[in-house]
């Protein structure tokens, strides 16, 4: 046996090796997963759902994504063309219920905006510019609310409709349910997603859709 059939050798079972490794790795990841899914207390639906929780799908779909969400919040920006795919890829199969999280200044006043609207029947297009523009009002240094009922006013939200509405007692009390909701359920950070009452770890927006679509399927 040459030196170059010992290197070639010697390559060949790091390879093996490597492969083992990783899948040893894999393996473990996706145990510890498990254990912590295992570990993680069940949440009482009723905490999840409430019947003014806004939501797109049919109410009786076979499967249930629930986002904590807020309004100022970059990484929920982030993940809002995901959900929206979601919404537009399993139409019938998939309700997507969003859940007020109000960890930012000015985020209560993004939700009052996103009530309104949905008394005006214009909270899709309202949330989607809000998001959009989120940069615009949503700043580090303290929120520009004014420019945010500007967005919504751009996208057919009654802004003089909306000044006597946004004081609506029905809007404080979503805020005040959702926030003791989101204390109740544990909800840390946002966004947080939970797909037919199980909470999702290590979520990326290609896994979220990922999990979604195995859910569909398996139902």
């Amino acid at each position: 046996m040459n030196r170059r059939t010992l290197l070639i050798g010697a390559s060949a079972l790091g390879l093996v090796a490597f492969g083992g490794g990783t899948f040893f790795l894999n393996r473990q990841r996706k145990a510890e997963a498990e254990a912590v899914a295992a570990a993680t207390p069940a949440v009482d639906p009723a905490l999840l759902i409430r019947p003014h929780s806004p939501s797109f799908g049919p109410a009786d779909a076979p499967v249930t994504l629930v986002e904590f969400f807020d309004p100022s919040c970059e990484a929920c920006r982030a993940f809002h063309p995901t959900v929206m795919e979601i919404k537009k890829q399993f139409p019938t199969q998939v309700r997507v219920v969003l859940r007020y999280t109000v960890f930012h200044q000015g985020s209560d006043e993004a939700v009052r905006i996103l009530e309104v609207a949905r008394m005006q029947d214009k909270f899709e297009q309202v949330l989607d510019a809000l998001l959009e523009k989120q940069p615009t009002w949503a700043l580090h240094d303290g929120p520009q609310m004014d420019v945010a009922w500007r967005v919504a006013g751009a996208v057919g939200l009654d802004l003089k409709k909306a000044e006597s509405d946004r004081l609506f007692p029905g809007i404080t009390g979503v805020l005040n349910q959702d926030m003791a909701d989101v204390e109740a359920v544990g909800i840390r950070q946002t966004p947080t997603f939970f797909l037919d009452g199980k909470r999702l770890e290590n979520v990326s927006p290609e896994s979220l859709i990922a999990e979604v679509k195995a859910a569909v399927e398996s139902v």
